[in-house]
């Protein structure tokens, strides 16, 4: 074997790349199902909205998954084993579904507006599923 290909950082790359990309594959896998459960229990059926070209609905949906995927990342970088980012995941969808029950409270009847193609009320969706993000990813990180 060529001196170049037997460096440290090589060996070091060598031997952590597939963990990385399990660590990504799993991570990944976390979000499409928590983002699967958020569709399952929130009452508006988003992809099919999204199919018949509601923006309301586009616009709920890129923030739910940017909402989650803003802790799992952070979860990724911090956690020390799939486990806790699994914990983190979960954390995240109940806190995001909690979200999208208080934005429904404070607007009155959220899915119906979404349904309807409203955007300002997706947009307000949006803007307290990232705050939340934000915060739980502080939150992961200590």
């Amino acid at each position: 074997m060529p001196p170049e290909l037997q460096s440290p950082e090589i060996q070091a790359f060598a031997t952590g790349f597939p963990i990385t990309l399990l660590h990504i594959a799993v991570t990944m896998l976390i979000l499409v199902l928590a983002a699967g459960i958020y569709i399952l229990l929130t009452p508006h059926k988003e992809i099919s909205l999204i199919r018949e070209g509601n923006s309301a609905a586009a616009v709920s949906l890129g923030g739910v998954l940017l909402g989650l995927s803003i802790p799992l990342a952070t979860s990724l970088a911090r956690s020390t084993s799939m486990l806790e980012i699994a914990l983190w995941g979960a954390a995240a969808v109940a806190l995001q579904l909690l979200v999208f029950r208080l934005v429904d409270m404070m607007l009155r009847g959220l899915p119906q507006r979404i349904q309807e193609g409203e955007v300002a009320a997706a947009a307000l969706l949006v803007g307290a599923k990232l705050a939340t993000a934000v915060i739980i990813a502080a939150a992961v990180s200590g």
